[in-house]
Formats: C-alpha cells, structure tokens, sequence
C-alpha cells in the first residue's frame, strides 16, 4: 500500500463527509508555496523567474497555520521554490501536524543531509524529493551537475532516520518510456514508499518551451511508460489517475480540489495559473470562475494541461462517487493493466 491505513482513512473519511454535506467542490490537498526563492534554475519551471524582492518573501508560520485551518484540506503539499530554504519549515512542518494534516515537504534534497537533524520523523510527514530521471538526465534538467548524486544521498539517509520518503517526477516529451521504466525500478530499490509523477505544464516563464508535451502526446507516452505495469511499482497517485494519463478514462478539471496559496495570496484559478490572488480562501470560491477552466471551460491554457493538481481530485472524487467510481478504483489497484 503505498500511504499507511491511517492516511488513506483520514481522506477517505474525509472525502465521505464532503459527499454527505452535498459538497461538489472541496479542498483535498493544500498547495502551499511558502517561498519562491531555489537554489536550481530547473529548464521547465516557472516560478524562479520573479525579481529579487519578490524572492526574499516568506510565508511565516502563524499565516501558514491560518490558511491551512481557513482551507481545511487533509493534505498539505509544501513546495515552493526550495522549502528547506524558509528559515521556519521545521516549525512550519510541525505545526501542521499538531493540527492534523498529513504533510508532503517537496524538495530536491540538495540541503537535506544537513537539515534533517531540525526534523522528526512523523507518520503525518513525508519527504518528498524531487528526480526527473537518472543522474544525466536529472542533473541538464535541473542545470547543476551533482544533484542527482546528493539527492540519492538525501533519500538514503532519510529512510536510514525512519522518515517517510516518496519522490515526484515530471515527465516531457523528450522522455524514453524505457529508460522511465528502469528508472522507476531504480526509485523502488532505493526503499522509497511511492513515487508521484505528471507531466510537465507549459508555463509561461519556464527558459525552455520546448520540452512540454500535448495532450495526445502525454497519453501515448503514459502508455508506454505504465503498461505493461509492475507489482514492485509503488505510485502515492490513484489508480484512477493513472489510467486518465493513459487515455482510458477521461475527466475534467477540478482546480478546486488542490489550491493554492503563496506569498501573495490564495491563488486563481489554480496551482498552474495565476489570473488573480485572493486575501480568503472564502473570496478564492467565491469569485473564481470555475466553469471557465478546464476541457470544458475552454481556456487555451488548459488545452494540453493533465497534471495531477487538476486531475487527481477528479479521480478521488470519481472513487466516492458510488458504487461504479469505487469498484473501477478497487479493478485498478489490483490490475493496473486491466480493460
């Protein structure tokens, strides 16, 4: 099972309440971006790219606290730029878990070895590192040579100390389905507990705009890359979401399901696109346009889009849609490769 009994419960728990109170649009997991400053200048990302004073600005703790208690999602996802960075993430991490949450600390690792002692390790903590392929790979996608190395090494030590480990992996349309392949068994023997990957989004700022893929292109390759699938393979993603990737069930956004907040404000519509910010998360609800997004909205920027920050509460909120929607999940966690 690739998240302990105790989290799958709390979600599920969760996500049943939300359907009882006849909720069609709730937070799943909070994005939470405390920081935009890194240390990498990975080629397809998009958040690097602000000017100097926006990069020295920080989330601090008792606004984090706030925000995650105003959403009141499950799940928190701390990315960021480079989380280890903000001078408050162990008490930040803490925090959180005094109220509940469930955490995904999203780093490259390349800091971990040396902080890690500020960390405990948690069942409500996870480190989340951070490797979009083997060491060439990795390192001309991330533009520093040696981070491949000092991530393994970051992982290594983690699990050594008992921390939750899992990694997230974006895939482009220059990838080789079968060296993705090898990779992922690479991953597994390392000891991780599950690994999380999507496709990259073209954003607007990234330095290269050549590596993203379109829609058509991201569902052959998925193909490709999961099938035949392997019972080593440990994916934090659901089952149905794998197989949207694949082509073989289809939904629309929920751009709801995962929000964002950041440095300046609950972002809008969603983790990808920034429209607007809001003060509340009440305000981001409230004045977001949802039907605007999406396949069926018919937003040119959502055209190719089918990360998981969209697409994955589709999938949860598909399993809890009765008796169908949990069947299908229950078919696919024990066949991946089933019709």
């Amino acid at each position: 099972m690739p998240v302990p009994a105790s989290q799958a419960l709390k979600i599920a728990g969760y996500v049943l309440k939300q359907k009882i109170k006849g909720n069609k649009r709730y937070p799943l997991v909070l994005m939470l971006e405390p920081l935009f400053r890194c240390n990498l200048k990975c080629q397809g990302c998009g958040k690097i790219q602000y000017p100097e004073e926006v990069l020295k600005q920080y989330v601090l703790l008792e606004k984090v606290l706030d925000v995650a208690n105003e959403c009141g999602a499950p799940v928190v996802s701390i990315a960021g730029g480079e989380p280890l960075i903000h001078p408050q993430m162990p008490e930040i991490v803490e925090g959180l878990i005094k109220q509940g949450r469930y955490i995904y600390m999203c780093t490259n690792a390349i800091l971990l070895e040396r902080m890690i002692d500020k960390f405990t390790p948690h069942k409500q903590f996870t480190i989340s590192v951070h490797l979009d392929g083997f060491a060439e790979d990795h390192d001309r996608g991330v533009c520093r040579p040696g981070t491949y190395e000092a991530a393994v090494k970051g992982i290594k030590e983690a699990l050594k100390r008992g921390f939750r480990v899992t990694t997230n992996t974006t895939i482009f349309n220059n990838a080789d389905p079968e060296k993705v392949r090898a990779f992922f068994d690479e991953l597994m023997n390392l000891g991780i507990e599950g690994m999380m990957f999507s496709p990259g989004y073209p954003y607007e700022k990234a330095p290269n705009q050549e590596i993203f893929l379109e829609r058509g292109r991201t569902k052959a390759l998925f193909k490709k890359i999961l099938s035949p699938s392997k019972k080593s393979w440990h994916f934090n993603l659901s089952p149905l979401f794998l197989q949207f990737l694949q082509g073989k069930i289809d939904y629309d956004c929920s751009p709801w399901g995962n929000p964002t907040y950041n440095i300046f404000g609950w972002q809008s519509p969603c983790y990808l696109l920034q429209d607007t910010h809001y003060a509340t998360y009440k305000e981001l609800m409230e004045k977001t346009d949802w039907k605007r997004f999406g396949q069926v909205g018919g937003d040119e920027r959502c055209r190719d889009c089918m990360l998981h920050s969209g697409y994955e509460p589709s999938s949860v909120n598909h399993t809890f849609s009765g008796p169908r929607g949990l069947w299908q999940t229950i078919k696919y966690m024990r066949n991946p490769d089933a019709k």
